[in-house]
């Protein structure tokens, strides 16, 4: 498995976790794989670390919602420790924002 292909897997994982909206590059747009076509959003693969970086429903504990990313993505990391960033709450405003 290429590491694009695995970046691929730990964003579905993440993104399907309850409380996640979506992905998100973060503020500086630093948060991503690179691969063939668009960068994949959210997901930095790093020698010794793998960064998730989520967008979160605020009607939810923030901070369950990332140790549910850390341990549903962990198994995939291959020994890489594994960072979750909150790089933003959804616009409860927003009706599209916070739909799981």
């Amino acid at each position: 498995m290429t590491t694009a292909e695995l970046a691929e897997r730990i964003a579905e994982t993440a993104a399907d976790c309850p409380g996640v909206v979506e992905l998100s590059a973060g503020p500086w747009g630093h948060v991503v794989t690179y691969r063939p076509g668009l960068p994949l959003r959210g997901v930095a693969m790093r020698d010794d670390e793998v960064q998730v970086s989520i967008v979160v429903r605020p009607d939810r504990p923030v901070t369950e919602t990332a140790q549910a990313v850390g341990a549903a993505v962990a198994p995939l990391a291959g020994g890489r420790d594994v960072n979750v960033i909150i790089a933003d709450l959804a616009d409860p405003a927003d009706p599209t924002d916070g739909a799981d």
